[in-house]
């Protein structure tokens, strides 16, 4: 079975330019080290989020590897570096796990 992780940001509207700049930068280090699991970004259109949201999702194997991913991230310096300079912007950060239904 796997698991869908979704880490989505709410961010302040005017400041989306920066934000969206600093994504940018974190879509590069994910292409560019192969250590690291290279999601899938979105921004919500209509939905259960604001237009003021990005939405990185991923699929893992399971649920422990996806956790270790989340500490893999806090630990790493090159995403800590990018972080902190969006985390400015950020309003709200949410973690969420799906069970893929592959039938």
């Amino acid at each position: 079975m796997g698991v869908i992780m979704r880490i989505i940001q709410q961010f302040d509207p005017a400041y989306e330019r920066e934000f969206m700049a600093l994504e940018k930068q974190f879509d590069a280090l994910e292409k560019q080290r192969p250590d690291y699991p290279k999601g899938k970004r979105m921004q919500p259109i209509s939905g259960g989020e604001p237009a003021h949201s990005l939405i990185w999702q991923y699929e893992f194997p399971d649920l422990e590897t996806a956790y270790q991913t989340l500490n893999f991230f806090s630990g790493d310096d090159g995403h800590e570096d990018l972080f902190r300079q969006q985390v400015a912007f950020i309003r709200l950060v949410k973690i969420e796990f799906y069970k893929s239904l592959d039938f």
